[in-house]
């Protein structure tokens, strides 16, 4: 990923946090037939590999289980602020008009090596850890428990498991940090005042990852 210097994020934590809050991720895989990439909810474990172990499954019927092989290097990528930034929102416009549109955005590429798990019981346990992870905010949370056993060991059978043991890390937070102090400000008041929550967030971002130096 091009990641120019001021919009790097090199601390580890600070990636795995935005991944554990944006679970929906694309996993690429390459085999003698392509590329290949499966959209689905990943769980983070900090607590195996250097940079963790990202946990998901996919559907036995997706070829991506048969084209890419265990062992091989996958990348994972993780998304989920981003906006449109208008030029009407920098000062900088009426001065001399030398502005174009661009696009905020987050992205964390996690890359590791593959592997993949058939056994019945790991899958439960990690369909029963995945669960509990996103209904853990409800009132009323469902658990695998609450369907019937042959029923979940129906669509166990029809899953494969995902395992990449994270080696590498690359964080870019595109957040309008090439720009300057009136323009920034620009950003964050124009994106404030959306009806749009998504860029609501994103000017908060955007005051974050402010430079210093930047007010």
């Amino acid at each position: 990923m091009y990641i120019p210097s001021s919009n790097a994020e090199h601390r580890p934590y600070v990636m795995l946090d935005y991944m554990e809050a944006h679970p929906l991720a694309a996993l690429v895989t390459s085999s003698g037939e392509g590329l290949i990439a499966t959209h689905l909810p990943l769980l983070v474990d900090r607590t195996r590999g250097t940079h963790g172990t990202l946990a998901g499954h996919i559907a036995r019927a997706n070829p991506q289980q048969r084209q890419a092989r265990e062992g091989d290097e996958a990348l994972v990528i993780f998304s989920g602020s981003d906006a449109y930034i208008t030029p009407t929102f920098y000062a900088s416009k009426a001065r001399d008009g030398k502005v174009v549109p661009t696009w905020n955005y987050v992205a964390v590429h996690a890359y590791g090596t593959l592997r993949f798990i058939s056994d019945p019981t790991d899958l439960r346990r990690h369909l029963e850890a995945l669960t509990t992870r996103h209904e853990a905010p409800r009132a009323q949370p469902w658990s695998v428990s609450d369907a019937p056993d042959d029923y979940i060991a129906r669509q166990i059978g029809a899953i494969v498991g995902v395992e990449i043991e994270v080696t590498r890390l690359e964080g870019k937070w595109k957040m309008s940090q090439n720009r300057g102090a009136e323009d920034i400000d620009g950003v964050i008041e124009g994106l404030g005042a959306s009806d749009d929550p998504g860029e609501r967030a994103v000017a908060d971002v955007v005051r974050a990852r402010r430079p210093e130096g930047g007010r």
